[in-house]
């Protein structure tokens, strides 16, 4: 199948494609766009999450078919452009960004939260990162990472 989409602003067009093939497979494989990651495949670890219509989504549990027509946001379109947005430079910042497989997960997940919630509290921030795991560290630095982007009103 062709699929047609929106990702990152630009409309794409994805030739023999599929239908079963994750859209986490089409973004990385067949765009050149690296930045979500293949950890778990059954949505347990969020390292994947990307915006489809504005929604959190764990990418490696959408099939491309589910895509067709869709506006998709990865982390590499968070930024826009070559400048860090300012979520992603609260994670360098604070530290917390270690091996880096999570980080982009954590990026859209935070992304999400500040733009729902521009001021949330621990818990609230907890809850919002809940889906999604690291394997480096204790989760201190990524929490400091989200405060500090509340704190710096990132969004």
């Amino acid at each position: 199948m062709q699929l047609r989409l929106e990702v990152n602003g630009e409309k794409r067009e994805v030739d023999s494609v599929w239908e079963g093939e994750s859209l986490l497979y089409v973004l990385r494989e067949r765009l050149g766009l690296p930045g979500s990651k293949n950890a778990c495949e059954q949505g347990e670890c969020g390292s994947c999450s990307v915006y489809m219509d504005g929604i959190l989504v764990c990418s490696c549990l959408v099939l491309s078919g589910q895509a067709e027509g869709r506006e998709v946001v990865t982390v590499e379109g968070i930024a826009g452009g070559d400048e860090l947005h300012p979520v992603q430079e609260a994670f360098v910042e604070a530290g917390a960004v270690q091996c880096g497989f999570c980080t982009p997960g954590f990026v859209v997940a935070t992304h999400d939260l500040l733009r729902r919630k521009p001021e949330p509290t621990d818990a609230e921030i907890r809850e919002a990162l809940a889906g999604n795991l690291c394997r480096c560290t204790g989760y201190e630095k990524i929490l400091d990472a989200v405060r500090l982007a509340a704190e710096e009103g990132a969004l």
